[in-house]
């Protein structure tokens, strides 16, 4: 595996999935019980907007900065505000989701982190810290879905956000849920994708939704510009399995402001849909 995050950190695809992860905790804080948060393919954690890597790209101008320059009023703001808060904590790098979750989760939570990439990881390992409810994982992400579920509080989401190198992506993802609802069925499950052919995504995802046998599902897509249309990403999706109750209600406000404020006029849209 290759893929280096850095690159892309902060594009419009890392604002849009971790708006959506904020909320999701911030759901999931509703309820005093523990919970785990499990990142299947963590990354590096930390991403210094000014490096070598984010500089080639410059993706972060068209996503986090973009949103910064362009911030929504009202309800949206309200519903962004968490995940605003802690990209301000780690300014002027970007958080990756490991150090959300962290800033976003409270002291009776835990964490776990994958990330198999011996570079990644150990950069993975100084981005978190000394963090006594935080442990970080050199293991395939298909392999936590087996080896960490069910996590012993009962309570869990599970992020999972491969690289898409392998053409096979999606079917490890389907696979890896079948394998999850197995053990761990009334877990939240956050699945990202890149959207780049709509006919070989619409079926990737009625994979992913046989495998999660029936379970109530959240489909979310922003897109800022045609699919590839500039040699870029310019879709993306996240599934959510066992959404939480008005995460779809708040998706409606949000995805439409997160449009907005990143699209250029008259380009893309978002996509907010129910489904089982």
């Amino acid at each position: 595996m290759n893929y280096r995050h850095g690159y892309h950190a902060g594009n419009f695809a890392d604002v849009f999935k971790h708006a959506i992860l904020a909320r999701v905790l911030m759901h999931m804080n509703a309820k005093d019980a523990a919970y785990r948060v499990i990142d299947t393919h963590a990354g590096a954690g930390s991403y210094d907007l000014g490096g070598k890597r984010a500089s080639a790209t410059a993706e972060f101008l068209g996503g986090i900065k973009r949103l910064q320059e362009n911030l929504p009023t009202g309800k949206a703001l309200e519903l962004l505000q968490p995940y605003l808060d802690a990209v301000a904590r780690y300014a002027p790098a970007y958080p990756g989701s490991p150090l959300i979750a962290q800033e976003l989760t409270r002291a009776q939570d835990a964490l776990v982190f994958c990330e198999l990439h011996p570079e990644e990881h150990a950069a993975l390992v100084k981005s978190v810290g000394r963090d006594r409810r935080t442990k970080t994982l050199a293991l395939d992400g298909w392999t936590a879905l087996k080896s960490l579920l069910p996590p012993k509080e009962r309570r869990g989401l599970v992020l999972i956000d491969p690289p898409f190198e392998d053409t096979a992506e999606f079917r490890h993802i389907a696979e890896g849920i079948e394998e999850a609802m197995r053990r761990f069925a009334t877990g939240i499950y956050l699945i990202w994708y890149p959207v780049k052919n709509r006919h070989d995504t619409d079926a990737a995802i009625r994979r992913i939704l046989r495998a999660a046998t029936g379970k109530p599902a959240l489909r979310l897509e922003l897109e800022v510009g045609a699919p590839q249309s500039e040699g870029t990403l310019q879709a993306s999706g996240l599934l959510v399995i066992n959404p939480p109750w008005k995460l779809k209600e708040e998706c409606d406000v949000l995805l439409p402001a997160l449009h907005h404020a990143l699209a250029g006029k008259n380009r893309g849209g978002a996509r907010v849909e129910a489904l089982a």
